[in-house]
């Protein structure tokens, strides 16, 4: 499943017959992208754990730019699928999916094809073993994202910082949860139809 994921968001990405890219995001277009990004534990207990993640991201610019100033922008609602979640724990590795149903982004308005963007997400992670052991083999990840978009004229690239909470949400005690920071790096393009 992996694979044919992987292989259809690639031909989208790729199809630009299909789509015309755009330097930046622009009302009524899309964002496609591809990312990685790993970091390590922060808190307690968890500290020593350390996350790997691979996903693919779907998005849809939904406003004209607003606000005043520097915080002008437009506003993203996104989707991501997680087929390579990787949990490091000093009791061995997990490994996972994850979906990331809601992702809000404020994309603010490019200054020398540069773009600044904070996001909120959240979303489900299912493991093979429990994470944190002794807990639940499903969680629910939220977090918080700042980054760049470094826009080009066709695949824009991009770094960010991401903090994320993975719990299980009371679903069995105790409940330690991991909160980890992270770097992310991504390739995508922003779309809009013909």
């Amino acid at each position: 499943m992996t694979k044919a994921l992987t292989t259809i968001l690639l031909a989208l990405i790729l199809n630009t017959s299909l789509m015309r890219a755009q330097a930046g995001p622009e009302r009524g277009g899309h964002e496609l992208e591809l990312w990685t990004g790993g970091g390590g534990g922060v808190n307690g207990r968890t500290s020593g754990t350390g996350v790997w993640n691979v996903g693919a991201r779907y998005g849809w610019i939904l406003t004209d730019p607003h606000g005043p100033g520097p915080l002008r922008g437009r506003f993203e609602y996104a989707m991501d699928v997680v087929p390579i979640f990787w949990v490091f724990q000093p009791t061995g590795t997990a490994y996972g999916f994850g979906f990331n149903p809601v992702a809000l982004k404020w994309n603010f308005q490019a200054h020398q094809r540069v773009a600044p963007y904070f996001e909120a997400s959240a979303g489900t992670l299912i493991t093979n073993h429990q994470v944190p052991l002794g807990t639940s083999s499903v969680n629910f990840m939220t977090g918080g994202a700042i980054g760049l978009q470094f826009l080009r004229s066709k695949y824009n690239w991009g770094a960010e910082v991401r903090y994320m909470h993975i719990s299980n949400a009371g679903l069995a005690t105790p409940n330690p949860g991991i909160n980890t920071i992270q770097i992310r790096f991504s390739v995508g393009l922003f779309t809009q139809r013909k």
